[in-house]
């Protein structure tokens, strides 16, 4: 796979001019943008690849609490079907996407919707519901909307500044739209990151004096959810369990759980995959499956006894209350 990126060096110049292209239209105005009368935050990274944006959204939905209305736009990855659609109690995984599925089940108070085209999106939910703040998940490289405010994530051991474009890296959008960023969130950091490595990675992202960032790690919740009796994770040492992920990196929780004294075998999939007929004959002969919360949407209900576990963004000293001053949620 590195040999093959390695080669496609050629296209990732190519890739890269047309990012700048079109980056300079945007910034001359000759490409359009747009502004609206609601709040909007929008939750992005440059690079594809896992950084934390629904566990993101889901904290900011949470910090926002429920004295405003919240709605939260995204594209659907993976959708079947097209153009805008609101969820509703009978909306289906495959008609939302699992990451918007998974929030509006999560926050059934709150209105999720899918549209490719971030403008239409926003414009339909002022008219149809006319929420207070609009969050907008994976929206950083939507430049024909100009949102409020922008949390950009990047992560501890991927961080964009060392990134370079597709294929060759994992790079998706300019470094140098990074100064579009509010406030900058390295995710996925030790827990115990020491502030002179803090201010080490300050200074190689270099960011403006308008500029914040904050570090946080993911941390994963010991009791598991989605099965007919919740369990710990203590309960399953000894077990034969089977770890199924369908996300970008499933690295970080492979590790924490072998750390924990689990026994599994894991059995991994490409980021949204949507599992096929053949595949979950294969894990109803598992003896117990374990997944991430956002495969177990695509999951639950095809199969008996599954389980997940869920994940949080926990912030570094202040980095909460940085990151809700910055974005006026306190």
């Amino acid at each position: 796979m590195q040999l093959l990126r390695r080669l496609a060096f050629p296209i990732s110049l190519i890739y890269a001019m047309v990012v700048y292209i079109r980056n300079f239209l945007f910034d001359k105005n000759i490409f359009k943008n747009k502004s609206y009368h609601t709040k909007t935050i929008c939750v992005g990274n440059l690079s594809v690849g896992g950084t934390g944006k629904t566990p993101m959204i889901e904290f900011l939905i949470n910090s926002i609490g429920e004295n405003k209305k919240i709605a939260v736009l995204s594209r659907g990855y993976g959708r079947k079907s097209k153009g805008f659609l609101l969820a509703n109690s009978q909306t289906e995984v495959g008609e939302l996407g699992d990451e918007p599925y998974q929030i509006a089940k999560k926050f059934p108070g709150i209105d999720v919707a899918v549209d490719a085209d971030r403008q239409n999106g926003i414009a339909t939910l002022e008219e149809m519901r006319s929420p207070d703040i609009i969050l907008l998940d994976d929206a950083f490289q939507h430049r024909k909307v100009t949102c409020t405010h922008y949390v950009l994530l990047t992560a501890y051991e991927e961080l964009y500044v060392d990134d370079w474009y597709l294929p060759t890296g994992n790079l998706r959008d300019s470094k140098a739209q990074a100064k579009r960023a509010d406030i900058i969130v390295v995710t996925k950091c030790p827990r115990d990151l020491s502030q002179s490595a803090q201010a080490a990675i300050r200074r190689k992202l270099g960011p403006s004096s308008q500029q914040e960032v904050v570090f946080s790690y993911l941390e994963y919740d010991t009791n598991l959810k989605g099965g007919p009796r919740e369990l710990s994770l203590e309960q399953l040492k000894g077990q034969k369990l089977s770890l199924v992920t369908g996300i970008a990196n499933p690295s970080p929780l492979v590790e924490y759980l072998v750390a924990k004294g689990l026994e599994l075998e894991h059995l991994s999939y490409p980021d949204h995959h949507f599992f096929s007929p053949k595949e979950m004959d294969m894990f109803r002969k598992k003896e117990r499956i374990l997944t991430t919360e956002k495969d177990y949407v695509r999951l639950s209900g095809l199969m008996g006894e599954v389980y997940y576990i869920s994940i949080k963004h926990v912030f570094l000293g202040k980095g909460e209350k940085v990151l809700r001053e910055r974005l006026k949620l306190m």
